[in-house]
């Protein structure tokens, strides 16, 4: 019983490592395709364009543009708590239960 658990342990690390890279990697990849005005650059820290624009001052921060960008902020969302990591606990919920049910059901049978 404990070696499936350590297995569903490790499965679920793996799991946590798979988001947090594949959320960084999309974050880095839609800056670096970020669709900024003309003058404005793309800040990581904000999320956002900023800088200066036509001589002005920029101070405003602006969502990117861009269908590259829109569709990897798109996947980042579904990556992250309101997609499938929102379901890890669900997932682990579900496989300990089956675990367990599974180990009952495995001791009537001996």
């Amino acid at each position: 019983m404990f070696n499936v658990l350590t297995g569903l342990a490790l499965g679920i690390v793996i799991f946590a490592i798979t988001i947090g890279v594949g959320t960084v990697v999309l974050q880095k990849f839609g800056g670096a395709i970020a669709g900024c005005p003309a003058g404005a650059t793309y800040n990581d820290t904000a999320v956002a364009c900023q800088g200066t624009a036509q001589n002005a001052t920029f101070t405003n921060q602006t969502t990117p543009t861009g269908t590259g960008y829109t569709t990897t902020a798109s996947l980042n969302t579904n990556l992250g708590s309101s997609g499938l990591a929102g379901w890890t606990a669900a997932i682990i919920a579900l496989a300990v239960g089956l675990l367990f049910i599974g180990a009952l059901m495995g001791k009537k049978q001996r």
